[in-house]
């Protein structure tokens, strides 16, 4: 194995990899929603976007906990 392949498969990686991945879509799909909240409803943006901060920490826990036992596991 070269040291490439070892540096992609240690777990902490992997987890920056998805963490990244999901922020990326995430964040281009908050940004669209908040556009639209700003400008049709009476809900102030800052606020908005307060919420989502907190939400998408929630739902990224949530979405690490659905994964199986075995792709959390360090390597011994």
């Amino acid at each position: 194995m070269s040291w490439y392949s070892d540096i992609l498969n240690h777990p902490l990686m992997k987890s920056f990899i998805a963490y990244s991945i999901f922020r990326a879509f995430y964040g281009a799909g908050i940004l669209v929603v908040t556009y639209f909240v700003d400008r049709e409803t009476a809900v102030p943006w800052w606020l908005f976007l307060a919420f989502s901060m907190v939400f998408s920490r929630v739902l990224f826990r949530w979405i690490k906990s659905r994964r199986p036992e075995e792709a959390t596991r360090s390597p011994s």
